[in-house]
């Protein structure tokens, strides 16, 4: 969240912001005024507690006589003064509680800033293509699109998917299910053995406070799972359990950057995207993912998220996917972040390019919400890290692609080489 000073400081930056990324009800006028009671409150509370400190001071030499000449015993208008203080106290101090709950409400609904580079849009339209590696693949043959490149292996069952779980659950099956587990684990061992990241296995449920310490909650409550009369909640991304392992804790500054990656399954209720790619193995309400989480200083953060933007496009290089880096504009980067890219390959069965990744800036927005600090060196005082996370990749769509893009014109898929020591060496999906 923003810190309730600099809202306070400059509120027509903030509106900007939020109008610029298309929340037009962000609750700011109701947080300034809030904030302004909550001042004049204190203020009445601490006017009274020094009128109240010096009355007890009186009281308690006039009872004791410790002074050297004679004091006259407290009078009953002293007597009646402190009681009246310590009920005007009370009063006030409950008065000002109910303020600032509201407040701590309202800032979570209040969206992040974006940086200058971050160009001004209303909606994907206002993207801007930074880059691009490789070439479309070209093929002699008709393409087809993933789910009937499965479908034919009998390795997408969408249909016994929906038949156990409903719409947007699918089995995966036989030489699918290979690939897809030799995607996580190459993953994993690119992100670990050449980027520095430490793996982690995060738990798969996590409650309320990791969901609002990351801005899941309580903006996108309707797009999650909740378990049923718990306070658990299964992670819609590894970035929840990842980026709250250290909340409420004080990092020392010599252990930044701190690089973590995890696999974890992701839950989505997809309660925003009705009826888009309802067909395929893309926008799923249970996907894997394998994702990356730093922890930064203030300074080195924009440097930092460049360079995991880079470790997720070199899984794309080597993975031999066409794709492209966007930078989003304010209306297509959500609510928290404060610079977002997304990588997006090619799927040429479809005929589009799919998001397979996105890295993003948070700057101190999520540290704030989940208390993560750090200090710059021993004894000084602690700051909010600033976090960064980005998906290294997401898996229904890199296997979408995977399947789109090495498609064979007898309906078979060639495994990408990277892959292959991971699958046993096998060069060719055939299917059951």
């Amino acid at each position: 969240m923003l810190a309730l000073q600099f809202i306070r400081e400059h509120p027509d930056v903030v509106r900007k912001a939020a109008a610029d990324k298309g929340i037009l009800d962000a609750p700011i006028d109701r947080i300034i005024e809030l904030d302004e009671k909550r001042r004049r409150l204190i203020q009445e509370v601490e006017n009274r507690q020094a009128e109240q400190n010096a009355l007890n001071k009186s009281i308690a030499a006039a009872v004791s006589g410790s002074k050297a000449a004679a004091v006259s015993p407290p009078s009953a208008e002293i007597r009646q003064r402190a009681g009246e203080l310590k009920r005007e106290i009370h009063k006030y101090e409950e008065e000002l509680g109910k303020i600032e709950r509201e407040l701590n409400l309202l800032l979570l609904e209040v969206p992040n800033l974006y940086h200058a580079s971050v160009p001004v849009g209303a909606d994907e339209t206002g993207n801007l293509e930074l880059r691009a590696w490789g070439e479309q693949p070209k093929f002699d043959f008709e393409v087809k699109p993933h789910y009937e490149v499965g479908e034919k292996l009998g390795i997408l069952d969408f249909e016994r998917g929906t038949k156990v779980a409903g719409s947007r659950f699918t089995f995966v099956v036989g030489e699918g299910a290979r690939l897809e587990r030799a995607l996580i684990q190459y993953m994993l061992d690119a992100h670990t053995k050449r980027h520095g990241y430490v793996e982690v296995q995060p738990p798969f449920l996590v409650n309320g406070d990791a969901m609002t310490g990351t801005a899941q909650l309580p903006k996108f409550a309707g797009d999650a799972f909740r378990v049923a009369d718990r306070d658990l909640w299964l992670v819609p991304t590894a970035e929840v359990p990842l980026t709250n392992m250290y909340r409420d804790e004080i990092l020392e500054g010599a252990r930044l950057p701190i690089k973590q990656v995890g696999y974890s399954p992701c839950f989505r209720s997809e309660a925003g995207a009705a009826g888009r790619d309802t067909r395929g193995y893309i926008r799923l309400h249970q996907f894997n993912k394998v994702e990356m989480v730093k922890f930064t200083t203030p300074d080195t953060s924009l440097e930092e998220l460049d360079r995991l933007t880079a470790d997720a496009e070199e899984v794309l290089q080597e993975l031999g996917l066409h794709y492209r880096v966007l930078l989003m504009c304010t209306g297509d980067m959500g609510f928290a972040q404060y610079k977002k890219y997304d990588l997006e390959a090619w799927a040429p069965g479809l005929g589009r390019y799919l998001e397979v990744s996105s890295c993003s800036s948070f700057q101190d927005f999520q540290a704030r919400r989940a208390n993560i600090r750090f200090r710059p060196e021993p004894g000084a005082k602690p700051q909010f890290v600033h976090t960064i996370n980005g998906s290294g990749l997401a898996l229904t769509r890199v296997v979408s692609c995977v399947l789109e893009a090495y498609q064979r014109e007898d309906g078979t898929v060639t495994v990408p080489e990277v892959l292959r020591p991971y699958m046993d060496g096998l060069e060719v999906i055939s299917g059951s």
